[in-house]
């Protein structure tokens, strides 16, 4: 049985293309992908689009993704990180 404490997230390391390494809660994390999603011409993945809702498509992304396309020479990063032991 694998031990509980792998599934917890406490923040997320976030980086950018043209910004230096940031923690994020996952709040924050949500916010920013909302604030692309809702701003730019970026190339969600295809999976997303099944989903009806903007906040589903976030979540799914979070989950299952590391990475976000920004077009040209641009990304968005994040990996999940436990602040404590």
């Amino acid at each position: 049985m694998s031990d509980s404490i792998m599934y917890q997230e406490d923040a997320y390391v976030v980086l950018e293309s043209d910004r230096e390494e940031q923690f994020m809660t996952a709040e924050e994390l949500k916010a920013k992908l909302k604030d692309y999603f809702n701003s730019s011409e970026i190339a969600i993945p295809r999976e997303l689009t099944k989903f009806d809702s903007l906040d589903i498509q976030i979540q799914h992304l979070i989950d299952n993704y590391f990475e976000l396309d920004l077009g040209k020479n641009k990304y968005l990063q994040w990996y999940v990180v436990r602040l404590e032991k």
